[in-house]
């Protein structure tokens, strides 16, 4: 590899000085070096700081030139050549070259040379680094508005194979963040995989096979599976983190608390989520997750109700997902429920009120409505339905109709 090193800088500097970047980070990988080191590597070799920031993980690392580590809570510069650490791009490595504050400007393309004292890792543990030294960038000409850094082709590979390596120390040490392989979420909810796999893939996703799990079904995304963390005194659910949504309060069977997630956030919008299970039952928690999703509301005005629904709150009414399968005929309630609310805007609303909580009061106050004009709305919502729903057999009517107006939908 030196030699090769050697030929390619006689006719490409660039080019020579990529292959021995690739060399040592070759080394590292080779040794089991750790993030610093790796980290160091980066920054001795480019002549500037390099920075790793891995929120999730809580990892943060700078080391200066000289290889000196040196923390900061200054956020990095955007003009900094970076690279994600994996597709959703909360991990990233910089190189502090280009913005204020930065190291020396331009490409990397010169020859190469020692650094002053033997440089960064063999005081550490590691191979001696070569500095690749660093030719500044042309200045911009008189009146000419000076130009944003381009990462310089040495700079790039420098980032991708040191990026790469520390990919592989964090995987191996720190385990993968949560829920963010899809291919191993599959692996997990599949429940015709072998069990080894499906055990191996909850390492690899960061969860302890020993402890429960939910699957969650996002309306619009992929499935997710996080770990349960119970509150005190709250049975096997999970904290909220966002306040109730939708029009309207929740019942017993329904929540529209959104659970604590580790990783990426969820897009807002409707979401089922399983119960939690040991781990090598998490197929039946996704599936149970996807009947969860088709009680869900958009919870507009057209579609009130919650937004997010628990499977092991819904008890005996999850039986009606098997009566009612999606996209089906609805039943003449249902058509009730639609041809009343085509005539009158109001009236999703406001039944949704009357069954989602404890007294007509509650009702008006929910919608904002005083009791008597709550009470001249039911009168003609009884008109447009076809039977009483101040009762409560007529209130349980209701309340059958509206689920499977959700469940109906294809």
């Amino acid at each position: 590899m030196k030699e090769l090193a050697g030929r390619l800088t006689a006719l490409d500097p660039d080019a020579g000085a990529a292959v021995r970047v690739i060399a040592y980070f070759d080394r590292l990988a080779e040794s089991r070096a750790g993030l610093e080191a790796l980290v160091r590597g980066a920054a001795v070799l480019a002549g500037c700081p390099a920075r790793l920031v891995d929120p999730e993980r809580r990892v943060h690392v700078r080391v200066e030139t000289d290889g000196t580590r040196r923390d900061t809570d200054t956020p990095p510069d955007p003009a900094w050549p970076a690279v994600p650490l994996g597709p959703d791009g909360t991990g990233m490595l910089w190189l502090e070259r280009g913005g204020e504050g930065a190291g020396p400007a331009g490409g990397v393309s010169g020859p190469a040379a020692v650094a002053p004292g033997g440089g960064g890792d063999a005081e550490h543990g590691g191979p001696a680094v070569t500095v690749l030294d660093p030719r500044p960038a042309p200045a911009a000409a008189p009146g000419q508005v000076p130009m944003q850094p381009i990462p310089s082709v040495v700079d790039a590979v420098i980032l991708e194979r040191a990026a790469g390596a520390v990919r592989l120390v964090l995987d191996r040490t720190r385990g993968r963040a949560p829920a963010h392989d899809p291919a191993l979420v599959e692996t997990l909810l599949d429940a015709t995989a072998p069990e080894p796999a499906r055990l191996h893939a909850a390492r690899r996703l960061g969860l302890d096979p020993t402890a429960p799990a939910r699957a969650l079904a996002p309306l619009n995304g992929r499935p997710r599976v996080i770990p349960d963390a119970p509150e005190a005194g709250s049975g096997n659910r999970p904290p909220p983190s966002a306040p109730r949504q939708g029009t309207g309060r929740a019942p017993a069977n329904v929540s529209a608390d959104r659970p604590e997630l580790p990783g990426p956030p969820l897009t807002a919008g409707r979401l089922g989520v399983g119960p939690a299970v040991p781990v090598l039952e998490l197929p039946r928690s996704w599936a149970e997750a996807r009947t969860a999703l088709r009680f869900t509301a958009e919870g507009t005005p057209r579609d009130p109700g919650p937004r997010v629904v628990y499977a092991d709150e819904l008890g005996g009414v999850s039986l009606l997902a098997d009566l009612v399968p999606p996209g089906s005929e609805p039943p003449p309630d249902v058509r009730a429920l639609e041809a009343a609310a085509a005539s009158a805007p109001w009236l999703p609303v406001t039944l949704h009120a009357i069954t989602y909580t404890s007294s007509l009061r509650a009702a008006a106050a929910e919608i904002s409505v005083h009791h008597s004009t709550l009470q001249e709305r039911l009168a003609h919502a009884e008109y447009l339905l076809g039977w009483p729903i101040r009762t409560p057999q007529g209130r349980l009517r209701l309340h059958l109709a509206l689920t499977m107006r959700r469940l109906a939908r294809p």
